[in-house]
């Protein structure tokens, strides 16, 4: 039951924290492996700098993101003891918040502003990377992705937060 003056449009913007940015990786060439890094710079509707990926402007997959408490869970669904991020082909792992609710969302990232486009199911390569049902233990665990808005550097232990609610046409 919804408290006097509440509303479920008023509880969809309420956020227990922010987040924080606990992992960043980079695939310098499309396939290739993951380079992991303590910070990167986002540029404005491109993406990462020296990921493959950002010299495809306008693109609505220029940043994706998961969750850092799905991490355990992935794990135990493909029977291992711990999972390296790199594994997962995502660009930066948050803990603390609940990306899906990011939906029709902007978001910062330290001074960077994001913009949420879709979320990120899995890929074949899950099977590759994690054996056997990897695609699976993935899927509702995958993400999302995100749009750059602004340029500016990001750093591990940067705050994750909700800024307001948009109009997605995308």
């Amino acid at each position: 039951m919804l408290k006097e003056g509440q509303t479920m449009q008023s509880l969809m913007q309420t956020y227990a924290q922010d987040g924080r940015l606990e992992w960043i990786g980079i695939r310098p060439v499309a396939r290739g492996d993951i380079e992991s890094l303590e910070s990167v710079r986002l540029i404005a509707n491109h993406g990462i700098e020296g990921d493959h990926r950002v010299n495809r402007a306008g693109c609505k997959r220029q940043v994706t993101l998961i969750q850092a408490e799905h991490l355990p869970v992935i794990a135990v669904l493909c029977r291992r003891d711990q999972l390296d991020p790199a594994l997962l082909r995502r660009n930066l792992v948050v803990s603390g918040i609940n990306l899906l609710t990011l939906k029709q969302k902007r978001f910062l990232i330290g001074d960077v502003e994001l913009e949420y486009t879709d979320s990120c199911p899995p890929c074949s390569r899950m099977e590759e990377n994690l054996g056997t049902g990897g695609y699976n233990a993935m899927r509702g665990h995958g993400g999302i992705t995100a749009r750059v808005l602004n340029d500016g550097d990001v750093r591990i232990g940067d705050l994750v937060r909700a800024k307001t609610a948009y109009s997605n046409s995308t």
